[in-house]
């Protein structure tokens, strides 16, 4: 005949807050779900657009005067940063 396992008793609980074992620590914030959107939609299209790595980083993180910023952070401020960053790709670097 078998015996009834006995219960475990649950974990004493210590004060200390659980840790996330695989991520590591950042005091940066994290960008929005929309923000993070956008910064993808931008640099996507403008990689197509320049189709080498460095013209199109130099493009996204270098000051732009006629933006008045880099326009990576412009993009991921807001839609009408994204929109005036896509605007001034196309007169700097039009299709075709």
């Amino acid at each position: 005949m078998l015996t009834p396992l006995a219960e475990t008793p649950p974990v004493a609980e210590t004060g200390k807050p659980r840790t996330r074992q695989f991520r590591r620590y950042t005091d940066t914030p994290r960008l929005s779900p929309e923000a993070s959107a956008r910064q993808g939609r931008v640099a996507t299209l403008v990689f197509e657009r320049l189709r080498e790595s460095d013209p199109a980083r130099s493009f996204l993180n270098t000051h732009d005067e006629g933006l008045g910023g880099r326009p990576i952070d412009l993009a991921v401020a807001s839609d009408e940063g994204a929109r005036a960053v896509l605007a001034r790709l196309d007169v700097l670097h039009p299709l075709g």
